[in-house]
């Protein structure tokens, strides 16, 4: 294929969530033709999932500039820029009418799965001028399968769809398969559409981060109403700092006071919490469920119980990419350059560093991973980084690579710096300690305190 007829061909952006249509929108500002699939039946699928969560981040956090652009042309007014929208709201007022102004209508196709992504004529072996073949995408839709062809492609399919199991070790539990049919994954609505569900019932909810946190406040107050409502809290882990958070501190005050509820719930003991629980099999004791596990004093079971939430976090499915040649990072299964700047296992206090097209890029010429996907299993992601991540490709394609390497990502602070806060309340030494005191320019405490001393602090991303 001529240089000329590989450039004529359009961008594939896989999925149509808030990064994936970020993603169109800067093509389509740049002229540069696109092509958008979405897997579900409306753009925004996985976030209809949980639509009724409202996010930690306010409205002016939540939108695209470029996507913005193209909404102001058809007279379209952001929501007051400091409320805090629901999952479901994000795509009735800004994914639905992004997705239905006249530069992206045409592009979108839904209901459009790829299954699979290589170069045409050649499998991941061949070397030989890969980069002069364009990308076959193996497309799944209702009326049939098809192959299209793509100049480059933008993986911005998430990894919602891809959760973790239960087991302690990445690997199902025994009996977990066997019990799915009571067990949720991710964020059910259990005031809502699923309350006939858990109202009257004894809930589990596995995980350490905000989706646990969301699930565990909605059968509270599910129980508040109904109460014969009960739930238990199980993690892997005894550091909860990361769901805790800085409270006061936390820049994201949504963020801050969901850490801080989830908190009071143990503290006042309406939520009993089993920390350091590492999920093994599941067994049924008559018509309930009981979970075996080990803590670091020995075995322990938890139940009887009637329903499971597995809020664990989600990997990426890299199953459609197998002949492409991926740069992975081992652990993390992110972009390989990416793995060190958001290892949850070293990652502290601060902004996630800037980082654009060349760390999002793999050894696969023309191929990009963006959104939560380029963060594999890290937990931690925001819109935001999502949005310059797509913009600073979207320039690299267009071959403006000084707009493409003036990557700038300015985030709020989480309010905590290192992961040392344990459930017993003792705080590990650390590169700053515990949380913030309330009302205090610092994200920890041993940042207040060295800069009441007029110190620099302690490397929390914050000046003296």
């Amino acid at each position: 294929m001529t240089k000329q007829a590989l450039e004529s061909l359009p961008i594939a952006v896989i999925g149509g969530g808030p990064v994936g249509l970020a993603a169109a929108a800067h093509l389509v500002m740049r002229g540069l033709p696109v092509k958008v699939y979405e897997a579900g039946d409306t753009v925004g699928a996985n976030m209809r999932d949980w639509g009724h969560v409202r996010v930690f981040t306010p409205w002016r956090y939540c939108v695209d500039p470029a996507a913005t652009k193209l909404l102001e042309r058809q007279n379209w007014r952001m929501p007051e820029p400091d409320l805090f929208p629901t999952g479901g709201e994000i795509v009735a007022k800004y994914l639905e009418p992004l997705a239905a102004t006249p530069e992206l209508a045409g592009v979108i196709e839904t209901g459009a799965r790829v299954v699979a992504i290589s170069r045409l004529g050649l499998d991941k072996v061949v070397s030989r001028a890969r980069g002069e073949h364009p990308f076959v995408l193996a497309v799944k839709t209702p009326t049939g399968a098809r192959r299209d062809l793509a100049r480059a492609v933008i993986d911005a399919s998430g990894t919602w769809a891809t959760p973790n199991p239960l087991g302690a070790s990445g690997l199902p539990a025994d009996g977990e398969t066997e019990f799915a049919d009571r067990i949720a994954y991710g964020i059910p609505d259990v005031r809502g559409r699923h309350r006939g569900t858990y109202a009257g019932r004894t809930t589990l909810v596995v995980g350490a981060g905000h989706s646990a946190a969301n699930v565990l406040l909605d059968l509270v107050r599910l129980a508040d109403k109904e109460p014969s409502t009960k739930s238990i809290w199980a993690t892997r882990s005894t550091n909860l700092i990361r769901i805790y958070g800085g409270g006061d501190a936390d820049q994201l005050p949504a963020r801050g006071e969901l850490g801080a509820e989830t908190r009071e719930l143990v503290e006042s003991g309406r939520v009993p919490l089993v920390s350091g629980f590492a999920i093994l099999a599941l067994r049924e004791e008559d018509g309930r469920i009981i979970v075996e596990g080990e803590t670091a004093k020995g075995a322990k079971t938890i139940g009887p119980i009637d329903r499971i939430v597995a809020a664990t976090g989600q990997r990426p499915d890299l199953s459609m990419t197998r002949e492409l040649r991926l740069d992975l990072d081992p652990w993390l299964e992110s972009t390989k350059a990416l793995g060190p700047l958001i290892d949850p296992n070293e990652h502290s206090c601060g902004s996630v560093p800037p980082h654009g097209h060349r760390e999002l890029a793999h050894l696969e010429p023309g191929f990009y991973t963006v959104g939560i996907k380029s963060y594999g299993r890290a937990p931690t992601f925001l819109l935001l980084t999502g949005y310059e991540q797509v913009r600073s490709i979207a320039a690299a394609l267009a071959g403006d690579m000084a707009a493409a390497d003036n990557v700038q990502l300015v985030l709020p602070e989480t309010g905590v710096c290192t992961t040392t806060f344990s459930v017993e309340g003792s705080e590990a030494a650390g590169c700053c300690g515990g949380p913030a005191p309330a009302k205090v320019d610092a994200c920890c405490a041993a940042d207040a305190v060295a800069k009441d001393e007029g110190k620099k602090g302690c490397g929390c991303g914050v000046a003296a």
